[in-house]
């Protein structure tokens, strides 16, 4: 087993972690250690109630990441890969279930599970040069990292089904027209794009954010009746907190609040 450090956690002040997928060399393909590495960092950020905001980041200019390492698959038996699917997929589910607000800044290659990354976090920015897509059918699997279901949620079923049927890669601007991403920046600047708005997110109450993102993430797929109780319940959870009585007080007396968190 690899003992190099292949997913990084940098801290940016006291309340936005950055999550740098680390392997340049294979332009961040997730092996199974990647996949480890992803699934327990995620699982880190999301017990510490000091996080506010993360951003999913590659230490790479030509690639955010690039899916799945098919050099490696290309050893697996049949067992190996079942042994190797609950690995991914508590990577992929680690992102997804962060309860605080999360951005990816993609630039370069988002392809295949990269791109599923960069769908289980709330928004994406992206440099203009990048280039995004789900092509796994063309190798003979499908988006198993969450794609199928993250796409077709983010764009629709007919824009989903023409990108992943046909396997097709997306300009940033293109991606962008139809949804796939939130915003397009300069070529280089997705990740201090990113970073700033980390840290104007990270100035809001924690307790909120988190049960603002709890309340929209349960809501999405439910009836609107379901999704007011939802809300409901996120809000009681919100409205008798410390951080309301902060907010609250900080604004009648015009200073900035200072969060207790809980």
């Amino acid at each position: 087993m690899s003992t190099d450090t292949l997913v990084q956690v940098r801290r940016h002040g006291e309340h936005v972690a950055e999550l740098v997928l680390d392997r340049p060399d294979a332009l961040n393909a997730i092996s199974t250690e990647v996949a480890r590495q992803l699934g327990r960092a995620t699982a880190d950020l999301a017990a510490d109630d000091t996080v506010r905001c993360v951003v999913v980041s590659s230490s790479s200019p030509k690639a955010f990441c690039v899916g799945a390492d098919l050099k490696e698959r290309n050893g697996f038996t049949d067992a190996d890969l079942v042994a190797q699917r609950p690995v991914t997929r508590a990577a992929y589910t680690g992102v997804l279930d962060l309860p605080m607000p999360v951005v990816a800044a993609v630039e370069g290659f988002a392809l295949g599970g990269g791109l599923e990354i960069a769908l289980s976090c709330d928004l994406i920015v992206c440099g203009e040069k990048a280039v995004v897509g789900l092509p796994e059918v063309s190798v003979g699997v499908i988006p198993g990292g969450g794609g199928t279901q993250l796409l077709t949620r983010r764009v629709g079923w007919s824009r989903a089904a023409r990108m992943i049927f046909s396997a097709a890669r997306l300009h940033a601007g293109d991606a962008h027209s139809v949804g796939v991403v939130d915003e397009v920046v300069a070529a280089g600047e997705a990740r201090s794009y990113a970073l700033e708005w980390a840290a104007a997110v990270a100035a809001n109450s924690p307790v909120g954010l988190r049960n603002a993102k709890r309340a929209m993430r349960l809501g999405h797929d439910v009836s609107l009746d379901a999704g007011l109780e939802i809300e409901d319940a996120c809000w009681r959870a919100t409205a008798f907190s410390g951080d309301r009585a902060e907010g609250v007080r900080a604004f009648a007396e015009k200073r900035a609040p200072q969060w207790p968190g809980r």
